[in-house]
């Protein structure tokens, strides 16, 4: 029927890799320009800061995309 095991193994490894992910990134944040890219979406007012990084998003998508799509062809 359902593997209640398994299923806990997967949520277990999407969150390590979750971890993992921002760990990287946050380091990355801090040497280099990750983080403000230009086309990252940044606003602040007087009692008011948004931020949105648009740019930085749209390129952690592509070097994951290009890293699965090599890992899935091996």
């Amino acid at each position: 029927m359902f593997n209640v095991e398994g299923l806990g193994r997967i949520i277990l490894t999407i969150g390590g890799l979750l971890i993992i992910i921002g760990l990287v990134v946050t380091v990355l944040g801090r040497f280099t320009g990750i983080g403000r890219l230009p086309g990252d979406i940044f606003i602040q007012r007087e009692n008011f800061t948004f931020y949105f990084p648009l740019a930085t998003t749209i390129l952690i998508s592509i070097i994951l995309s290009l890293l699965l799509n090599l890992f899935r062809r091996f």
